[in-house]
């Protein structure tokens, strides 16, 4: 009997390959040209400080997978990064480290909370609503910034930001801490199957008696205290405030869990997937780096990496 072309090794082999998500095979393409023409990225000590930017973006995106598992999204990242930096290092806030963590903490659930808000109770765009909400927050800690400029972080974000044990970065510790009991959390859940219900159908669900309105404003707040942490990472990792900090945070987070296989109502590629895909945009713009290109190629590639997540998106729905 002979063989059919599905059924032979090189074509599993193939529609395996083809069956991950992009961010897999991007990163081993990433890994394949820093070894023939920039050996000195893959070096222990260069990878580990690599691992430790992506940390905040690692973050960052746990909340946006959320999200967009539930057909929802979330713009807002930038703002939210901006006000917590400012918060933390600008003096307004009276108190300590303790204090001006909380205090950053409450902002990122109230930001959280108001666009669960406009998205559940007035039906509005959650991409009209992060977005404005990112812009108006942008736009109210510049306000501010005129009066009093940002200044140095709190110590202790500095510690961890910026200390390594055994040479070892703290940052990536605690943005493992965070993804690992993440995803075994969504795995085994009921709020990890409501997610998954919700983002193949919302109207069934909902008719199903799953909590909609909850899981949505749960999801929103979740991914704007993500928001924060991340934020403190960048914080401690910079060791000052900027009103700089954050803002690409948004759209990175975004291309990320597209290429990490998380389409709007598909949680196929998990919690791993997006990460991988952290790692491999900041490994990408290290390596654009040690080739000498400036930040204009960097934008226009980073608009590239964007249309490309959105092409997959696209085919992938298709299929």
């Amino acid at each position: 009997m002979l063989e059919t072309p599905r059924e032979r090794p090189g074509y599993r082999l193939l529609s395996a390959a083809t069956a991950l998500p992009i961010a897999y095979v991007g990163t081993l393409l990433l890994l394949l040209c820093a070894y023939m023409f920039r050996p000195a990225l893959l070096s222990p000590m260069l990878l580990m400080l690599i691992i430790r930017q992506a940390a905040p973006l690692g973050v960052a995106v746990i909340g946006q997978s959320l999200c967009i598992r539930i057909l929802s999204i979330d713009l807002s990242f930038g703002g939210v990064a901006m006000g917590v930096s400012y918060i933390l290092t600008s003096g307004y806030v009276p108190g300590n480290q303790a204090v001006l963590i909380g205090g950053s903490l409450l902002f990122g659930a109230a930001v959280g909370l108001a666009n669960a808000f406009f998205i559940v109770r007035l039906r509005a765009s959650s991409v009209i609503v992060t977005l404005a909400m990112g812009l108006l927050l942008t736009g109210i800690v510049i306000a501010f910034s005129q009066f009093r400029a940002p200044g140095d972080a709190p110590a202790l974000l500095k510690y961890i930001g910026q200390t390594r044990i055994w040479n070892v970065p703290l940052a990536p510790l605690v943005w493992f801490a965070l993804l690992i009991p993440i995803g075994w959390y969504l795995k085994r859940s009921v709020l990890g199957q409501y997610i998954d219900a919700i983002g193949a159908n919302p109207r069934a669900a909902h008719a199903t008696g799953i909590p909609y309105a909850s899981v949505v404003v749960l999801v929103h707040v979740a991914s704007s205290l993500f928001a924060v942490v991340s934020a403190f990472l960048l914080v401690g990792f910079v060791g000052m405030g900027s009103l700089d900090i954050g803002r690409d945070l948004a759209l990175n987070s975004l291309a990320a869990v597209i290429l990490g296989g998380v389409t709007f109502g598909s949680g196929r590629g998990g919690i791993l997937g997006p990460a991988v895909a952290a790692f491999m945009l900041t490994f990408l713009f290290n390596l654009l780096t040690s080739f000498g290109l400036g930040e204009p190629s960097k934008l226009m590639l980073q608009g590239a990496i964007i249309a490309m997540a959105a092409i997959a998106y696209s085919a992938r729905t298709r299929n």
